[in-house]
């Protein structure tokens, strides 16, 4: 492999997030509370955070932005999808 190459292969990576789901839950819920209070769409305003990383979407209000930042994008997301995954009319 030349120098510069990444190594790239075809297998699939699992991700395994654990005690971070409680907290990555944790934070969606306090931002969507600060949101919510501010008068601000808080589905507009996450998906636009989760889609830019701009940490401008968020409030400041009740720390939200700040505790926001202190979790991964793709940790946020993999909360909201196996939420939305394990609801009862989803698995059926």
């Amino acid at each position: 492999m030349s120098e510069g190459t990444k190594n790239v292969t075809d297998e699939t990576r699992m991700f395994s997030f654990g005690v971070e789901e409680n907290r990555a839950q944790s934070v969606i819920r306090n931002a969507y509370k600060a949101m919510t209070e501010k008068g601000y769409n808080p589905v507009h305003q996450l998906v636009g955070y989760l889609l830019s990383g701009d940490p401008a979407y968020v409030t400041g209000y009740m720390d939200a932005r700040s505790k926001i930042r202190k979790v991964e994008r793709d940790e946020l997301l993999e909360e909201l999808v196996r939420t939305y995954l394990e609801r009862p009319e989803i698995k059926r």
